[in-house]
């Protein structure tokens, strides 16, 4: 049989991984071996992290949102329950941005929405 040889595959793989650890401090970032570990758990922790970034913002936002709705005397899930009963369709991000940006535009909702009215 010929004799196959893998050379440019095999150091085109492990460029590759080297390539992505480069960053990284001492013998993660030169050894293949431990590079190639280090790169794999770096890239589960980055498929996760994409995750939690997701949850992390909503978080942010609907704080913002409950500390602007308390200014206008109700709390968040009832200012959210009275925006989907008068069909304010506005998300938790630009809501957020309203809050924290232009606080009399929020209060104006607030107002459209009859927010205080309805739950004092």
């Amino acid at each position: 049989m010929v004799r196959i040889k893998r050379g440019n595959v095999a150091r085109k793989s492990r460029k590759k991984v080297l390539s992505l650890a480069k960053s990284y401090r001492g013998a993660h970032s030169r050894l293949f071996r431990v590079a190639n570990q280090q790169v794999m758990k770096a890239l589960r922790y980055s498929y996760v992290g994409r995750k939690q970034k997701k949850r992390t913002f909503r978080k942010i936002w609907i704080t913002r949102i409950n500390s602007a709705s308390k200014l206008n005397g109700t709390n968040y899930s009832r200012l959210i329950h009275s925006f989907k009963k008068y069909k304010i369709d506005l998300n938790r991000k630009m809501l957020a941005q309203i809050a924290v940006l232009d606080p009399t535009s929020f209060n104006l909702l607030c107002k459209e929405a009859k927010v205080t009215e309805v739950f004092k």
